[in-house]
């Protein structure tokens, strides 16, 4: 049987973590098997770039801070190596970072996750982390926009151009 003092410990981590999630925007779960250590720490940099947080995290701790929240959905994806990616901020960029890990390496794999408090299986945070960022689409809309301001304004210097000459 475990010391009274082991024990606390694993509360403590449990309700912080459970604090943690509470918080995040994004939750995300993923099997870590037959990467290197360069690999992962190239990951965790990517991650961090992103503003989320890489952490391998027994199971069990991970359970109980998600039963703490209220989010039962996941259990049954703890089972094996798990690590555990928490965003505060955006869900989207390190969605993405992960993604493109996983494409890159055939054994590391999304399991699923919690994006803006929604369980979600794992195919479904791929199709989210395929979607383009913000500024790719404010980017687009901004080219769409001046496309038609340029064409309006050939239009008008046309028709300026049609009363001069009439």
């Amino acid at each position: 049987m475990a010391s009274e003092k082991v024990l606390k410990q694993k509360e403590e981590a449990v309700n912080s973590l459970a604090a943690e999630l509470k918080d995040a925007s994004l939750v995300l779960l993923v099997d870590y098997r037959g990467i290197t250590v360069e690999d992962v720490t190239k990951l965790r940099k990517e991650v961090r770039e992103a503003n989320a947080e890489y952490k391998v995290i027994k199971n069990n701790i991970i359970k109980r801070a998600l039963n703490a929240n209220g989010e039962s959905g996941l259990d049954n994806l703890l089972e094996g190596p798990t690590a555990l990616i928490t965003s505060k901020e955006d869900y989207l960029a390190p969605a993405k970072a992960i993604y493109n890990f996983t494409k890159k390496n055939d054994f590391y794999k999304i399991k699923g996750g919690i994006i803006e408090g929604k369980v979600m299986t794992a195919e479904e945070i791929i199709t989210i982390a395929k979607l383009p960022s913000r500024q790719e689409l404010l980017a687009k809309l901004a080219g769409a926009l001046l496309g038609n301001i340029t064409k309006l304004a050939v239009a008008l210097d046309q028709v300026k151009a049609q009363k001069e000459n009439a």
